[in-house]
């Protein structure tokens, strides 16, 4: 059943990582190495917010306190609050919005340092997530880029990763040295996630609804190209890798929870064939599934 699928990340000049599964019929599965333990990029940032919403469940996190982040203070990004040039003030659910519709690096640092690195790695393992590990944030990835590539900022070492006539900096696309995860452990947090085995009402329709608002169509979206067709995802992106993580939800009301990683062949800023190749991976893995 994979075979048509891994013609499509060839053909794009990429390798891929797939696990596609029926919300209706966990069983039931498409899948392409789901079990490799894959570098997450800005894909950390759905079970950061799961793990957000269990704490504001536990009445551990109040998602309407207000915090101010200063732009000297602020992580660098090229979306959201990353770009601004003052001082913004926003609840602790705007951020969680912003951090997950336009992928705002600034925004999930921030929301990041309120859970907490050792609890979200608790609540993870609660959840059932044994291969999902969030090391660090987006401020901590840019950093380790910095030092890896010898860079004086964020901006010349992603240039680094993007010229294809040098090689690229040892343990860069290491799961070990990143977040990471598999496709697998994805595709269950998503089920989790929508079939409201893992947070209230309210936080679970906030995640959904919030998931439904990101502004990305390049990549999952672009495999359903079709008005009566939702989907919620999540991208992420860093150097020559590229995902989406998602639930699509068909006009009949079937879903399917789908996880697609990355890592192409060229590092270019720009690929795409590979952020084609995701949606048209994720149209035949539903199809199948269908």
């Amino acid at each position: 059943m994979s075979a048509r699928i891994r013609a499509v990340f060839d053909d794009a000049g990429t390798r891929g990582w797939l696990q596609a599964t029926s919300l209706d019929r966990p069983d039931e599965s498409v899948e392409v190495d789901a079990d490799a333990v894959v570098p997450l990029a800005s894909v950390y940032k759905l079970p950061l917010l799961a793990g957000f919403c269990r704490l504001v469940d536990q009445g551990e996190l109040d998602p309407r306190e207000q915090l101010t982040l200063l732009p000297e203070a602020r992580t660098p990004g090229p979306t959201g609050l990353s770009i601004l040039a003052d001082p913004v003030t926003m609840s602790l659910r705007d951020l969680a919005v912003s951090m997950m519709t336009v992928s705002d690096n600034a925004a999930a640092d921030a929301l990041l340092d309120k859970v907490g690195l050792d609890r979200l790695a608790i609540l993870l393992r609660n959840f059932g997530l044994d291969h999902t590990r969030v090391r660090r944030g987006s401020a901590g990835n840019l950093r380790d880029l910095q030092r890896r590539t010898g860079a004086s900022d964020p901006d010349a070492a992603f240039a680094v990763l993007a010229d294809n006539d040098r090689t690229d900096p040892a343990g860069v696309y290491e799961a070990a040295n990143a977040s990471a995860s598999t496709a697998r452990d994805l595709t269950r947090l998503l089920r989790l996630l929508w079939t409201g085995q893992l947070l209230s009402q309210d936080q679970t329709r906030f995640v959904m609804t919030t998931m439904e608002q990101q502004v990305f169509a390049h990549r999952l979206a672009a495999g359903f190209p079709y008005d009566g067709v939702r989907v919620a995802g999540k991208t992420g992106t860093f150097g020559a890798l590229r995902h989406e993580v998602g639930v699509v939800t068909l006009p009949g009301g079937d879903a399917y929870a789908i996880a697609v990683f990355t890592l192409a062949a060229r590092g270019d800023r720009r690929l795409p064939r590979v952020d084609a190749a995701i949606g048209e991976a994720a149209r035949i893995a539903v199809d199948l599934l269908r």
